[in-house]
């Protein structure tokens, strides 16, 4: 039996291990998929895997979605894999950390709650349309991973959205390729000037409650048209909150928000 952590980054969920744990590593896709699975697994979004870096970080997070398929980033996990890799002693309270995106920075602010350097965006573009949607000026930004990131007008129309049905034809549209991308709807609340912002993701292929990489991406595209100033607070679908600054000059980006243990447990990996 191989011991796991179920952490949770507002509510974007993952199953956690040490790699000095595993008895095999990487693990095969179809482990991952039936682990993540929400009835004849522990359930969850996604799968992290914790262990040292051999280019010189402190630590490399190794991240697969729940069809057991390995994504370069992901901003919630990263923000728990930093959590973990302090507790486990591999990272202080600031450090580096390597994905398959890149070089990241990481800090605790205080229990629960962790802020990570995501990579730099690329692949921008602020306005597009697309003939077969009902909405116009799309933007798309990849924070790591791609998504697309469409404004509504507001947070009734938001709460309204047909997500089952809209996100995998964004998600699997063929302006995106064969790999497709996330997808992301979101809407200014008029009270608090917050964010508010529902995503189908990728290799999850549902609604996740929330997506710090798509938070990140909402909030570039909004800064970069200047309806938004950062540092930028998105309402996850959780009700949770993420907070992304965005430096329009250096393109680096900060996602700050919760890290949680959700519990602990024991596995056994075999198929």
């Amino acid at each position: 039996m191989t011991p796991f952590i179920k952490m949770h980054g507002a509510g974007n969920d993952f199953i956690m291990f040490l790699q000095n744990d595993l008895g095999r590593f990487p693990l095969p896709a179809t482990t991952i998929a039936r682990l993540c699975h929400r009835r004849m697994g522990i359930g969850a979004d996604g799968l992290i895997v914790v262990g040292k870096d051999p280019g010189g970080a402190d630590f490399r997070m190794h991240y697969a979605n729940s069809d057991g398929g390995e994504a370069e980033m992901c901003g919630n996990g990263a923000r728990c894999a930093f959590a973990l890799a302090r507790a486990a002693g591999l990272v202080g309270d600031s450090g580096k950390f390597a994905s398959s995106a890149g070089l990241h920075a990481g800090r605790m602010i205080d229990a629960g709650e962790v802020e990570v350097e995501l990579t730099g965006w690329r692949d921008l573009d602020l306005e597009f349309d697309l003939p077969d949607v009902p909405w116009s000026g799309l933007g798309f930004c990849n924070t790591g991973v791609p998504h697309v990131v469409v404004q509504l007008p507001d947070t009734g129309a938001l709460a309204d959205l047909d997500l089952a049905t809209w996100g995998p034809v964004l998600r699997r549209h063929a302006r995106f390729g064969a790999a497709g991308c996330n997808a992301n709807w979101a809407a200014v609340d008029p009270a608090d000037g917050s964010v508010h912002l529902r995503t189908f993701e990728r290799g999850v292929e549902d609604e996740t409650l929330a997506c710090g990489t798509g938070a990140s991406a909402t909030a570039v595209i909004m800064c970069l048209r200047g309806t938004r100033k950062s540092p930028v607070t998105v309402r996850t679908r959780s009700g949770e909150i993420l907070v992304v600054s965005v430096e329009s000059g250096t393109g680096r980006l900060h996602l700050r928000g919760p890290a949680v243990v959700s519990f602990t447990g024991e596995v056994d990996l075999d198929d």
